[in-house]
C-alpha cells in the first residue's frame, strides 16, 4: 500500500530551510558563472541520444515519441548541451561557455539536481578552478581527487588488465598482474608520489605527467591522485576530477570528446551541497 504522503525512493523533496539553501546555491552559482562569461542553457527533459553517453544503459528511463522513436529522460546533461550548442545553436551564438541548473533522472526513480558548466575547447585547469570557486562560496574546501582515464585504458589495451576489474577497482586482481611497476601505480595517492616516475613505461609515464602538470596549474592545496579511477561516462577520455567532503561527492568533471568536439566541464551536485550546508549549519 502506498500512502498519500509517500514519495518514491530516490526522489527529492525540499522545504523550509533546505529549499532556501538550494535556491541560494543555484542563485549564487548562476551569478558567478555569468560574471565569468558563461551563458545559461536549459536542455529538454527528453533526448534521443542519451544512450551514446553511458556504458551501462540500465539507468536510462525509456519511452517513445508520437512516431514511435525511442527517447529517454535526461540522465546526463553534458552530451546534450554539447550537441545542442554545436549542432543547433552554432549559427546563432558564438558563446563557447554554457551553464545549466536542472535535474537528471535515472532508473528507477532517482532525481539528482545539478549546477553544471561546459566549455567548448575548454581546459581541465579552467573547469577545475571554476568548480573550486563555486564550492568556496559555500565555505567548502573539499578534497580534489585527480585521475586520468587514459591510464586504465592503457592498462587494458597494452597490459592485459580487464576493464571490468579496473571499473570495480578489484585491487587484489590488479596487483596480481606480472608488471614490476603495477604495485607502485596502485598505491599512488599523494601529489608527492608523482615526484619520481622513472620506474614506469613511457606510455604510462606520459599520462602521469599530465596529472602532475594539471596539479601545478590548478593550484589547489587539497589534492590527492587516483591514477586507476575509471569515470563511468563514456565521453571522458583524459583528465578527470572529483571533489569530496568526507563521503559526499560534491562535484565531478574533466575533459572529454563528444562527436569530435573537444570540451571540458563539471557538475556540482546540488543535493549533496544542500546536505553539506545543512550539516554545517547544525
Amino acid at each position: 500500500m502506498v500512502y498519500e504522503h509517500e514519495i518514491p525512493s530516490g526522489s527529492k523533496l525540499y522545504f523550509g530551510e533546505s529549499a532556501k539553501i538550494k535556491r541560494e546555491i543555484e542563485f549564487v552559482s548562476a551569478e558567478l558563472l555569468e560574471n565569468i562569461g558563461f551563458e545559461e542553457i536549459v536542455t529538454p527533459l527528453f533526448s534521443y541520444h542519451q544512450q551514446a553517453s553511458f556504458n551501462d544503459k540500465k539507468p536510462l528511463l525509456k519511452l517513445n515519441d508520437e512516431e514511435n522513436h525511442e527517447v529517454t529522460l535526461r540522465a546526463d546533461s553534458t552530451a546534450d548541451v554539447v550537441r545542442i550548442v554545436t549542432k543547433r545553436l552554432g549559427r546563432t551564438s558564438e558563446s563557447k561557455k554554457w551553464f545549466y541548473i536542472q535535474p537528471t533522472v535515472t532508473f528507477p526513480t532517482k532525481e539528482q539536481y545539478q549546477v553544471g558548466a561546459e566549455m567548448i575547447d575548454g581546459s581541465f585547469e579552467e573547469v577545475a578552478r571554476t568548480a573550486v570557486m563555486l564550492l568556496s562560496e559555500m565555505d567548502a574546501k573539499p578534497i580534489m581527487q585527480i585521475a586520468n582515464i587514459r591510464i586504465p585504458h592503457l592498462l587494458n589495451e597494452k597490459y592485459g588488465i580487464s576493464l571490468d576489474i579496473l571499473k570495480s577497482m578489484h585491487i587484489e586482481k590488479i596487483m596480481s598482474v606480472d608488471l614490476p611497476w603495477i604495485e607502485k601505480l596502485v598505491r599512488m595517492n599523494s601529489v608527492s608520489d608523482l615526484d619520481d616516475l622513472s620506474s614506469f613505461p613511457d606510455d604510462i609515464k606520459v599520462e602521469l605527467e599530465k596529472i602532475k602538470e594539471a596539479i601545478e596549474q590548478v593550484k589547489y592545496d587539497n589534492i590527492v591522485i587516483s591514477p586507476l579511477f575509471y569515470a563511468k561516462m563514456r565521453y571522458y577520455d583524459s583528465l578527470t576530477f572529483r571533489m569530496f567532503e568526507e563521503n559526499s561527492l560534491l562535484a565531478m568533471g574533466g575533459i572529454y570528446t563528444i562527436d569530435g568536439v573537444s570540451a571540458a566541464g563539471f557538475a556540482l551536485y546540488t543535493d549533496e551541497c544542500v546536505a553539506y550546508k545543512m550539516d554545517k549549519g547544525n
